[in-house]
């Protein structure tokens, strides 16, 4: 009797291990469906899209979203956000997280003026612009988070002008099962 309970209960290991894998290749399936969906739609932008392990990561440089040091959409934005917004409203399991990030520049007076006193400030006032405009679009605000990183995760030197360019960015991660 015990030796067929252990026989019973690999088999039940060895179909659990098949469902679950069955369940992580269809959400690869799903994030890979809309990586192609979003490749298509940005072609020649400056937009960067990355499939990682279990996620999707857009990443959209500052100065297409937003005037010098500020953080409020300009028309250039929207054209940019509207083209995601099709495929980012079609989730109902996949979280969005949209991180602002910011180079290490000291925030200017006009900023200062504007109650934005750090890079972590201006980092979150863009990130929360760029999910209210999504949310407008038809994203499901149960599912899209905004996140100011500031000057942390540099993924450039921030001693030139061209480093501090690549670290003022938007990333909209997609995380979960792409559906």
């Amino acid at each position: 009797m015990v030796f067929s309970k252990k026989i019973v209960l690999v088999l039940l290991m060895g179909a659990l291990s098949a469902l679950i894998g069955c369940v992580s290749e269809s959400s690869y399936n799903n994030l890979n469906q809309a990586y192609s969906q979003l490749q298509q739609a940005y072609q020649g932008d400056e937009v960067e899209i990355r499939q990682l392990q279990g996620e999707l990561r857009i990443t959209i440089k500052d100065k297409i979203l937003f005037s010098e040091g500020g953080f409020r959409l300009n028309t250039q934005a929207e054209k940019v956000l509207a083209k995601m917004a099709p495929t980012l409203s079609g989730f109902k399991n996949t979280k969005v997280i949209v991180k602002g990030y910011t180079d290490n520049v000291v925030v200017g007076q006009a900023m200062r003026n504007e109650g934005i006193t750090t890079n972590v400030d201006l980092s979150s006032k863009r990130a929360d612009n760029v999910v209210d405009y999504l949310i407008k679009k038809g994203v499901s605000p149960s599912l899209i988070s905004a996140e100011g990183m500031g000057e942390t995760n540099p993924i450039a030197s921030n001693a030139t002008a061209e480093g501090r360019a690549q670290n003022r960015r938007i990333e909209v991660t997609l995380v979960g099962p792409g559906t």
